[in-house]
């Protein structure tokens, strides 16, 4: 008999103690859920705000537009641009002599074949780039010397150079020569047409 009563006291006190951790947790997740919740109003709030933020900074407002000098809006230069068919960069003008100079010439082969022959060919054919055919008959020398030095600049202002980036859909690659190295491309690419 006691030992009975001592096994329902143990279980009335386990049934007791359980009963008490049960409520302990309870009280633990309803604290955790007010915790979450009150976590996230703020991050709601926080990015309601930043989106009201991005959204003001983003709108034109009542700005008014000052110098556009250096203004950044490469897209609205570019239509401004009056193309002169020189292309932009460096190189203005430019006087070539009807006889070719055989040192430029040389010089021009050696940077062609280290630097431009993975993209371009001497053939009207699509390669990674435009076909160099007639190159030096359809463009200015000036415009030329800048694809080769400014490749980058070109592709967003000049509008050529924007119709060839649409066509091929690659920028050239800046190889980061010279305008001395330039020139010599130059006048290898007039060697090159007046041979074909």
């Amino acid at each position: 008999m006691i030992k009975i009563m001592l096994n329902l006291e143990c279980d009335h006190y386990a049934s007791f103690t359980t009963g008490l951790f049960l409520i302990k947790i309870n009280h633990d997740m309803y604290k955790m859920t007010k915790i979450l919740q009150l976590i996230w109003k703020r991050l709601f709030f926080a990015v309601a705000l930043f989106s009201l933020l991005m959204v003001y900074a983003c709108s034109s407002g009542d700005r008014t537009e000052s110098d556009n000098s250096g203004s950044g809006n490469l897209m609205k230069e570019a239509e401004e641009m009056v193309d002169d068919g020189k292309g932009v960069g460096p190189v203005k003008n430019l006087e070539l002599s009807a006889e070719l100079d055989q040192k430029l010439v040389a010089e021009g082969e050696s940077i062609f074949e280290s630097k431009c022959t993975a993209c371009h060919k001497f053939s009207d054919e699509r390669y990674v780039g435009p076909g160099l055919k007639g190159v030096t008959v359809k463009r200015k020398p000036e415009w030329i010397m800048n694809m080769i030095l400014n490749p980058q600049e070109m592709t967003q202002k000049d509008p050529t150079a924007k119709e060839l980036l649409a066509q091929y859909m690659t920028v050239m690659t800046n190889q980061n020569i010279t305008e001395p190295e330039a020139r010599s491309l130059l006048e290898y690419l007039r060697k090159m047409d007046k041979s074909n």
